[in-house]
């Protein structure tokens, strides 16, 4: 179902909501980041990974340093509309570990 952005359920998080990033080819989870509403309209109309930084506070394209851009593919949202999946071809490492996912430590 085709879902508007104004839709989105951004109040439940101080105007952010999760962002999940997505191999689109390997459906690994590389990362997981916020956005709020211009962070999503601008991943949109540019077609690369778009965020919030809630420690520098401001809007942060993925790749803007280091190179490492996440072309999107699509974008999904949960049923919730309160939580959206960025499906992507990552031109590298998604951690700035420079591994090429975030989620390498074990808890359990």
């Amino acid at each position: 179902m085709k879902v508007e952005i104004a839709s989105l359920d951004f109040n439940k998080g101080d105007g952010l909501i999760p962002v999940i990033v997505q191999d689109e080819k390997t459906r690994e989870v590389l990362t997981l980041a916020y956005c709020n509403r211009e962070a999503l309209e601008r991943t949109i109309k540019t077609k690369k990974s778009w965020f919030w930084s809630r420690s520098r506070r401001k809007l942060w394209m993925k790749g803007e340093e280091s190179g490492n851009i996440q072309n999107i593919t699509g974008i999904l949202s949960d049923c919730d509309l309160d939580a959206i999946i960025y499906l992507v071809n990552p031109t590298g490492p998604a951690c700035h570990t420079g591994r090429r996912l975030c989620f390498f430590n074990t808890i359990m």
